[in-house]
């Protein structure tokens, strides 16, 4: 009897950690979003692998291939912004729904071009800076959707879930672009993507409209500003921005994984140092469930911001590749800890009319990060080698992450239990929900 009992525990102790999936059988549009985004998500992660490589195969350039990213900078950010004011004035589904027909016209163009003999180079650059432009686009309505379509408490498993979405694709879609690629070239990997999108539309047309508040803001550049003064008004906000940026600046150890893998003589391992903070975010993500008990978001993204640097910096000590592994599935797992409660301070506390706005500002502060923390990287392992380039990095952004939580009161003691943006959302959330109730059943009455 007690072995029983003791086991009955355990199962609970299991359930209490495990990831919260009931929200994909109990709202139809959520589990549509998920679904159509783990599709074209597979696609697009084959496409990551296959358009570099396209690259090289023709110009045999290093510097070629790092002119992608230049490409995709400017369209990201003049796109995200854009494309943010756009979701706070027209219904979130179609600004999702066209830019996924432009993915997909996208990817077709990037097959027609395969086939020919031989490839333009330019329309790599081109179709891979339209791609951001076309993320920045639709980003912003789709995560401005989610909080239209989920209930206030459900948002923090809302933001695990749609972790998972990411998550997947970003682990499974490399590596099977990498067989195909090596197999059978390109065309058949922009094949699949080109497919993938034609299912995520067809799972999206099936997606309720999402229209505008009744408080919409007609597009324009007064309307962006409005909404980067509301964000940089609130401390809490800004605290979420700066605390990413300052982590990724200082330690996004990316771009030295080339030299790294070499220096630790394991060029085999060139694969896991890129997948490894991937795994650990997964593991956050398939035992999030307690996330839900937790009320002071801000002062757990400091403490996951903490345990990032911290990991970095041990990684850049150790000289076996199966601790750095280690450290790299811990960093991976603290970022997204601090991805997950970001993402709920955002959901929880931005009203319905400008979330589109600050969706798009939100997107470039994760964005811009990583790629300035590449520039960092590589210049400053440049002056002191990689080893104090990583530890270095670690060191700064623990230094900064502690300097902005002792500036940023009212981020630190963010509790979402008694914010008033927090309480504010609550309340309006459920009077709409009770007012569509009785319209419900007002129309089966009739």
């Amino acid at each position: 009897m007690s072995k029983t009992k003791s086991r009955l525990s355990k199962l609970r102790g299991i359930r209490g950690i495990g990831l919260d999936l009931s929200l994909l059988s109990r709202v139809r549009d959520f589990r549509l979003l998920f679904s159509s985004g783990l599709v074209s998500g597979l696609g697009s992660m084959i496409t990551y692998v296959a358009l570099p490589y396209q690259v090289k195969e023709i110009t045999g350039s290093y510097v070629a291939v790092g002119l992608m990213g230049a490409a995709e900078l400017i369209p990201l950010i003049v796109f995200g912004l854009y494309g943010g004011v756009l979701a706070d004035s027209v219904d979130r589904r179609k600004l999702i729904l066209i830019g996924e027909s432009c993915a997909l016209a996208l990817s077709i163009m990037l097959l027609i071009n395969a086939q020919l003999d031989n490839p333009r180079l330019w329309v790599l650059y081109v179709v891979g800076g339209a791609f951001a432009g076309v993320n920045g686009l639709r980003g912003p309505s789709m995560a401005a959707a989610i909080p239209r379509i989920v209930s206030h408490e459900d948002l923090p498993a809302a933001s695990a879930i749609m972790g998972l979405r990411y998550q997947i694709p970003v682990i499974a879609g490399p590596a099977l672009g990498g067989i195909i690629i090596s197999i059978w070239g390109v065309t058949p990997a922009f094949s699949i993507d080109v497919i993938s999108y034609a299912l995520s539309l067809i799972l999206l047309l099936q997606v309720s409209r999402i229209p505008p508040s009744e408080k919409t803001t007609p597009p324009s550049m007064g309307a962006l500003f409005e909404g980067i003064k509301y964000a940089s008004s609130r401390q809490d906000l800004m605290g979420t921005y700066l605390i990413d940026l300052a982590a990724m600046f200082f330690a996004m150890p990316t771009a030295l994984f080339p030299f790294w893998a070499d220096q630790l003589h394991s060029p085999q391992s060139l694969g896991f140092l890129y997948s490894a903070g991937t795994v650990g975010a997964l593991l956050v993500t398939l035992t999030s469930k307690w996330t839900l008990k937790v009320h002071h978001h801000g002062r757990a993204i400091i403490f996951a911001a903490l345990v990032w640097g911290v990991s970095i910096a041990l990684a850049g000590i150790f000289d076996n590749v199966y601790w750095v592994l280690l450290c790299l599935v811990a960093s991976g797992a603290a970022d997204h800890v601090s991805v997950i409660f970001r993402a709920t301070i955002w959901n929880q506390t931005i009203p319905d009319e400008l979330r589109g706005r600050l969706a798009g500002i939100e997107l470039l502060s994760y964005a811009v990060g990583p790629i300035g923390g590449q520039m960092r990287a590589g210049g400053m392992a440049a002056v002191t080698g990689l080893r104090g380039a990583v530890i270095g990095g670690g060191l700064l952004c623990i230094a900064s992450v502690t300097a902005l939580s002792t500036v940023l009161p009212k981020f630190r003691k963010y509790d979402a239990r008694t914010d008033p943006y927090a309480v504010s959302e609550r309340e309006i959330r459920a009077a709409r929900a009770l007012s569509a109730l009785k319209t419900e059943n007002s129309a089966q009455e009739k």
